[in-house]
Order: structure tokens, then C-alpha cells, then sequence
């Protein structure tokens, strides 16, 4: 099943494995950079916000996810930038623990890499979301060179194969029914590429001050037709009061001329 895998829970020492409560949920670094911080929360907010009204999946950044006794004992393995579960409870956690979730595990997982991780990213931790967690859908972002790459897993060799970008150059997310491509992006004191949560016709999922923009936008439109069409009428008005004021002055004129007229028939 997608994003689903045997765990490794047998006896830990004779007792139960611990939960989220007893388990590290921080490693105490910093991201690598004010961007990674920035790229993860657009993708968090735009999607908890299109699926504002779902309660059937969990999804997370810089969190920890538990797997099997064999990590715990080592305790060196750190979690992934962003992932996605899907069929699951939507509700706060302090870290992904399997053994608490019925086994279930990330269905999608999203790295941002830098020079210091990527070696991580592209060789360990592709080698453990395909064999271990059989995660259906991988991404790698590399924010310096602005390159995406996206893997699907062959569930028979339970390695990743890439997936093949559209027209567009964007990478369909079956598990998700969304797509993912690079778009430019105007977010918080940034300008430039980002990943975005993209809809079946390749329109990013919009963030909630991205809807705020484009309704104040409408507003500003409607405001500046209803400026144009008073302005209009005004001109209307003006136009119709001179021609008011022409048609006074000839009436008054061919009154003036008909009393000429009968005075000269006086004479």
C-alpha cells in the first residue's frame, strides 16, 4: 500500500516502544537558510488552505519521523523538509510516529537542499524513503539552482525512478491528485522561483494573502469602472446642460425675432 511499510517494532528493550511524547521532536538546528524556512511554509499554508475543509491527511515540516526500534537505538536519523500523509487524522503532533499512526508513513516527501545536504538527500535518504518507507512520490528542490527533480517509486525494485515533467515542466502527484512546479512567486520579502501546489490545469494553489490580494484587486477594479462611470455620467450631465442651456438661449432667441417680426407688421 502507498506510503506504507513492515516496521521494525519489536521489543525495545523489553518495553513498549516509546510514543511522540518520550521521543526527540527538535534537533536543535537551525534550517539552512531563511529561504528553506520561507519555501516550507508557503507549501504548508497553500495546501492546509485548499484542503481547509478536510480532516483525512497530516502534513508537516523540519518534524521527526519515527519508523523502527534499529533508528531509535542509533538515533541518527533527522526528518524530512516537508511530507504528506494521507488518510490519517488531521491533528497537532510533535513528531510522526509509526507505531502510532497504524504503520502508516509519509505518501509524499519534499527535500529543499543545500550543498551541506544534498549529498544526504540524493543517496540516504532516497535510499530510506524508497526501501523502508515506500514513499510513493519524492522531490528535490535545489533553491540555488533553481532545478526540481521528482522520482516515483517502483514498488517492485523499491528504488525511485524520475518522473517525467509535462509541457510545462511540471510533475504530476498522483497520490495527492495535485501536480508541483517551479513558479514565480512574490512571498514575504521574496521575488523570485518556488515550488508551488499546482491544480490539474497547473494554476499554483493560492495562498490565503494571495486571495486577499486578487479579491482587493477585484475591489480596486470595481471601484475604478464605478469612478469611470460617474465620471461618465457627470460628462453626460455636463453635455446635457449645455445643450439645455443652447436650446433656452435659441428658443429665447426666435421669441425675440417673432416679436420683431409682429412689431414690423405694426408699423
Amino acid at each position: 500500500m502507498a506510503g506504507m511499510t513492515v516496521l521494525d517494532v519489536g521489543p525495545w528493550g523489553g518495553k513498549a516502544l516509546p510514543g511522540q511524547d518520550e521521543l526527540p521532536c527538535d534537533d536543535g538546528e537551525p534550517m539552512e537558510t531563511s529561504f528553506h524556512v520561507d519555501q516550507l511554509a508557503l507549501l504548508l499554508d497553500s495546501l492546509t488552505w485548499a484542503w481547509r475543509d478536510r480532516r483525512d491527511y497530516y502534513v508537516a515540516g523540519n518534524m521527526f519521523v519515527y519508523f523502527s526500534e534499529h533508528q531509535i537505538k542509533r538515533n541518527d536519523f533527522r526528518g524530512p523538509d516537508l511530507f504528506v500523509v494521507l488518510g490519517t487524522e488531521f491533528r497537532p503532533r510533535k513528531s510522526w510516529v509509526a507505531w502510532e499512526e497504524g504503520g502508516k508513513l509519509p505518501d509524499v516527501v519534499i527535500e529543499v537542499i543545500s550543498e551541506s545536504t544534498e549529498t544526504v538527500d540524493r543517496e540516504d535518504k532516497m535510499r530510506i524513503y524508497a526501501s523502508v518507507w515506500r514513499t510513493p512520490i519524492y522531490l528535490i528542490f535545489d533553491p540555488e539552482t533553481e532545478r526540481l527533480d521528482a522520482y516515483r517509486l517502483d514498488v517492485d525494485r523499491l528504488q525511485y525512478a524520475p518522473l517525467v515533467p509535462d509541457e510545462r515542466g511540471d510533475f504530476d502527484v498522483a497520490p495527492l491528485k495535485l501536480k508541483v512546479g517551479l513558479r514565480r512567486t512574490e512571498y514575504r520579502y521574496w521575488d523570485r522561483l518556488f515550488v508551488r501546489w499546482l491544480d490539474a490545469q497547473g494554476e499554483p494553489l493560492p495562498l490565503p494573502q494571495e486571495l486577499m490580494l486578487s479579491a482587493l484587486q477585484v475591489e480596486r477594479r470595481a471601484l475604478a469602472r464605478a469612478e469611470a462611470e460617474r465620471e461618465r455620467a457627470e460628462a453626460e450631465r455636463e453635455r446635457a446642460e449645455a445643450e439645455r442651456e443652447r436650446a433656452d438661449q435659441a428658443v429665447a432667441r426666435v421669441r425675440e425675432l417673432e416679436a420683431q417680426l409682429a412689431n414690423a407688421k405694426k408699423v
